[in-house]
């Protein structure tokens, strides 16, 4: 076959073929929803079974237009005597037999999970994108549905951590909106590649230690950085040989995933210690630990120490 282009003039007298339209039109525009996730449900439970698609949704399926209309659409769900639950989609189909894009129910098979999307991007066949999941318990009179749309975005699809796109493509990004993780797909998963910046307080109450101020701990990227309070000694003297946990906690998503932090900290009476921050593997994952030390009384002071990692 020779090189050609549409439309053109030398291109059949500029006439486009539905199946020329989709090669040009599927990426002038990302599959999905016009929206975000702030937005309401598009598809939410009916009454008995069935599922509703509120009015006036806009989409675009492979550059095919949709609109759900001036009115709700009512999709009925097949009732479930299986006597296992079932999990069904709501999808919008791209049907090539017709060149239409219509909102339907894929049913799923009991008690194997949620169907596949189908995806064909040859000149036949269908392709279909989310819009919710919904749950058919056994003989069930009502039906439950989760929202999973796909949005369009804006070429960085906004979507939540539950609503990746499940057919990504390589190189395709996310801004997930409950998290504030941009993540990128390689092929194989979806990788982290920027991370909104965060602060926290990580203090906690022991009885054995109070904390004088606060302990903070703040994230850039993949990067923890912790700087402690004061630390005094509180209840009963502490012997040399005995480790001590003071008064902080770090939550899971900031803990390095399987190496011990030690860093030296001062004591009251110019004297030095050990601290070990522990990783998420361990039994004390995220606590930290005086465990190096000459001693320390009642009324003696652990001096703030700052601590940076890699997560």
């Amino acid at each position: 076959m020779a090189q050609s282009s549409w439309p053109s003039p030398a291109h059949n007298s500029r006439a486009v073929t539905d199946v020329e339209y989709e090669k040009i039109a599927a990426r002038f525009s990302d599959d999905g929803v016009d929206g975000s996730p702030s937005d309401a449900a598009v598809v939410a439970a009916g009454v008995g079974l069935n599922v509703t698609i509120r009015a006036n949704v806009y989409a675009s399926v492979r550059g095919h237009a949709w609109t759900s209309g001036t009115s709700a659409v009512t999709l009925a769900i097949s009732a479930n005597a299986s006597g296992q639950t079932r999990t069904d989609r709501v999808v919008l189909r791209l049907d090539r037999s017709d060149w239409t894009v219509r909102a339907v129910v894929k049913t799923g098979a009991p008690g194997a999970g949620v169907p596949a999307l189908t995806q064909s991007t040859g000149d036949t066949g269908v392709y279909e994108i989310p819009l919710a999941e919904v749950t058919v318990l056994n003989g069930a009179a009502s039906v439950t549905v989760t929202r999973r749309e796909l949005w369009v975005g804006s070429r960085v699809r906004a979507c939540t951590s539950a609503t990746r796109n499940p057919a990504p493509a390589i190189g395709e990004m996310c801004l997930e909106t409950d998290t504030g993780l941009v993540r990128m797909w390689d092929g194989a998963a979806w990788v982290v590649i920027y991370r909104t910046a965060a602060t926290a307080s990580v203090d906690v109450t022991l009885s054995s230690w109070t904390a004088t101020g606060s302990s903070v701990l703040e994230r850039r990227g993949d990067v923890v950085v912790l700087r402690t309070a004061y630390f005094e000694r509180k209840v009963s003297n502490l012997a040399a040989a005995s480790d001590s946990r003071l008064p902080l906690l770090i939550p899971s998503t900031h803990r390095h995933p399987y190496l011990q932090m030690h860093e030296p900290v001062y004591l009251s009476g110019h004297r030095i210690g050990m601290v070990t921050l522990y990783p998420g593997n361990h039994e004390r994952a995220g606590q930290l630990w005086l465990n190096t030390h000459p001693g320390v009384n009642v009324g003696q002071i652990v001096y703030t120490t700052t601590m940076t990692w890699a997560v």
